[in-house]
């Protein structure tokens, strides 16, 4: 997931549980429903280990994921799901049909980070894969290969439960969620046309708070996105000759500093906003002044009028700065941009009921109006599309480095770090757990 920061273990810390969960009777059985999930689980964790570590030490940048798809359709088809693949480019559909009633949608991730992983782990990646021509190394450090574990062993588990519920399981492995386009992919390549289109919905992200912790949230769960690159067009000169130049790194470096007064001056302090340049590039060598400058913004908030508040900002300055310079006008490209993530109220609540029922006070309901997380998620195109869902949060890490980090003052490895390293037991069967519950709670409950 783009960007997960240790907000997440605050989170999962600063609410407090759902007090009067405990006291209430779910539709479902939640602690028998959790006995089978279990039993199911103690049989087949030592293979979905095994697949989270074969997964781990495989990773593939997004759209190129060929192997993980295939690993994947291999395991739902050994479960007795009709999968098809190369949906969206390297997507999957995985369908199983139990008789009459809603069909309920499951997502994971299959593509991993252009960056070097330094966990030092035994089943640590040393992929590498092209990207933009050039040869990178490539690793899980957000967490989707753990997710992906959770999504075969959730369809494992309701398969040997399918006595239980009765409807049609739709997991959908979809690729390139860290470009957040892959969800535009699969549904531009007829994800809802050419299956039914879900009743629910659910997916979940590993976090760096304490391994089985759960967090349900009510309303805005991730914040929205937007892409820009910007290009600055100067005239280039003999770097002794500065009068001679229309010097594009200076207009860069004055829009880089004057574009947070976006932040600082127009947003409402009250309303989550960042603008990040998270790419400067101009120039070859120290005596040339180049003729351009090429910048990528990455752009976060969570309600529309900071989203348009934050573009608008960023196309004004940007124009202002060039003409400060007598520069031509920069080139200016919106990429893509996915809103925020919002739980459903009705099924946020009852698959809180259902799982603190289960899991006790491992569980946290977060209650509406409480901001969302600053990193942003491509899972908002099912939601847009109509879909009530619950995205959940599941933490990953070891309490006992969590502690040791604290006491050493260390700031903890979080999702996107080259060190960020989710425990595989008890966090896999937490992700089983939750999930198959939720799908559970899905088929037993009414429709929104």
């Amino acid at each position: 997931m783009s960007n997960i920061a240790s907000i997440l273990i605050m989170a999962f810390m600063a609410v407090p549980a759902l007090a009067h969960a405990a006291t209430h009777k779910p539709g479902l059985n939640a602690a028998a429903s959790h006995a089978r999930i279990s039993a199911t689980l103690d049989k087949q964790y030592p293979q979905l280990e095994a697949l989270y570590k074969d997964l781990h030490a495989h990773p593939e940048l997004g759209f190129q994921e060929t192997r993980t798809a295939s690993r994947l359709a291999a395991e739902m088809r050994k479960l007795g799901f009709t999968v098809t693949e190369q949906v969206g480019q390297t997507g999957i559909v995985a369908i199983f049909k139990n008789g009459e009633g809603p069909t309920v949608l499951v997502r994971t991730e299959l593509d991993a980070l252009p960056m070097e992983e330094k966990t030092g782990l035994p089943y640590a990646s040393r992929a590498q894969q092209k990207l933009d021509g050039k040869l990178r190394p490539v690793a899980h450090s957000c967490g989707h290969d753990i997710h992906m574990a959770w999504w075969v062993g959730s369809a494992a588990a309701l398969v040997a439960m399918k006595d239980q519920w009765h409807g049609t399981l739709m997991f959908i492995g979809q690729p390139s969620e860290e470009t957040v386009t892959g969800a535009e992919a699969m549904l531009a390549d007829g994800l809802f046309t050419r299956w039914p289109k879900p009743d629910f919905g659910f997916a979940a992200h590993v976090s760096p708070a304490p391994a089985g912790k759960v967090s349900v949230r009510n309303g805005v769960v991730t914040s929205a996105a937007d892409m820009m690159n910007i290009t600055f067009h100067g005239t280039g000169a003999h770097g002794s000759m500065p009068e001679k130049s229309i010097d594009p790194v200076m207009m860069g470096s004055r829009f880089v500093t004057a574009v947070q007064s976006v932040i600082s001056r127009e947003k409402d302090p009250k309303a989550f906003g960042v603008i990040t340049v998270g790419s400067f590039a101009a120039g070859s060598v120290n005596n040339i002044i180049p003729d351009h400058a090429d910048l990528k913004l990455s752009l976060r908030s969570q309600d529309n009028a900071t989203r348009h508040l934050l573009v608008d900002g960023v196309e004004r300055t940007a124009r202002a700065v060039a003409a400060m310079a007598r520069a031509p006008s920069p080139t200016i490209d919106h990429l893509h941009g996915v809103n925020a993530v919002h739980n459903d109220p009705g099924l946020s609540a009852r698959s809180a009921k259902v799982l603190k029922a289960a899991l006790g006070d491992d569980v946290t309901f977060v209650p509406a109006g409480e901001p969302g997380f600053s990193a942003s998620e491509d899972f908002s195109q099912f939601v847009d599309a109509g879909i009530p869902s619950v995205y959940f949060g599941i933490g990953g890490n070891d309490p006992a480095m969590i502690a040791r980090y604290k006491q050493e003052g260390k700031p903890l490895p979080v999702n996107h770090s080259p060190y960020f390293a989710p425990v595989p037991e008890p966090t896999i069967k937490r992700g089983v757990e939750t999930l198959s519950l939720a799908v559970l709670t899905a088929m037993e409950g009414p429709r929104n």
